[in-house]
């Protein structure tokens, strides 16, 4: 694993440069492909606000399945919509939402359900467009961006705003949506190292520095966290080398999508 030279005084820079270095090490470095396809990772992330993946994943079967194609849930009565992803958190809410974003997108392409042309606009234009739709804010137009388009932004969840804050290299005031640019600023402009900085924090948060009780004896950060130097001292050497260096799928469970 690499041993960056970050202690709990450093910089919030060289903080968030050695929290990439160990954790692309500790999960493993991934290649900055699409995990699906833009319209379905741009209506996918809407359905998922306050949703568990699982319950996501069978709205947006369900309303395809209803209404066959993106025509037909534009077309569909809003009612038997919201039916139909009746298993996220706000249905009644969200099916208005995606179906005045489907009526944007067709306006800007002429009729096709498509997202590519984000591909050849600045970074600028494609944010203020897609969060000016609703249900759309910042994390959801940086992971499309990001994601599917290569594109320099930084996506900031409550895992990732939550780990950032415990290591110490986003001040403890610092709001979600300030982050996105706060984190942002700390990292190299590229969108592979921002993808991978993403991914790594996000499953950090999930599986390792959990909301309540985090499994600090697990964590490779520890060595400059913030948050185990307040509860548990300074790391001490017997306890890093306890530290696991690698995430293990056999004992701990496979990496969510």
């Amino acid at each position: 694993m690499p041993a960056p030279d970050a202690t709990y005084a450093t910089p919030a820079v060289e903080k968030a440069w050695a929290d990439h270095q160990i954790l692309d090490y500790f999960y493993g470095h991934l290649p900055p492909e699409p995990r699906r396809r833009p319209m379905r990772e741009l209506i996918s992330t809407v359905l998922s606000h306050r949703t568990t993946h699982a319950d996501e994943e069978l709205a947006y079967d369900r309303m395809l399945e209803a209404f066959g194609d993106w025509p037909g849930v534009l077309a569909a009565p809003t009612a038997d919509l919201a039916h139909a992803i009746r298993t996220t958190r706000w249905p009644d809410t969200q099916a208005p939402r995606i179906q005045e974003i489907l009526r944007r997108i067709q306006a800007e392409t002429g009729g096709p359900f498509d997202l590519d042309f984000l591909a050849d606009w600045p970074l600028e234009k494609g944010m203020a467009w897609l969060t000016d739709m609703p249900g759309i804010g910042l994390k959801t137009a940086s992971l499309l961006l990001l994601f599917n388009y290569q594109k320099v932004v930084l996506p900031v969840d409550t895992h990732v705003h939550r780990v950032a804050q415990r290591v110490g290299f986003l001040g403890p005031k610092v709001s979600v949506e300030k982050a996105h640019s706060v984190l942002l600023a700390l990292l190299p402009a590229d969108a592979e190292t921002l993808f991978n900085f993403h991914k790594h924090n996000y499953w950090h948060g999930q599986q390792i520095c959990f909301f309540l009780k985090p499994n600090c004896a697990r964590c490779p950060l520890k060595g400059f966290c913030n948050y185990y130097q307040e509860h548990y001292g300074e790391a001490t050497a017997d306890a890093l080398a306890a530290t696991p260096t690698q995430w293990d799928p056999a004992a701990w469970g496979q990496l969510p999508h």
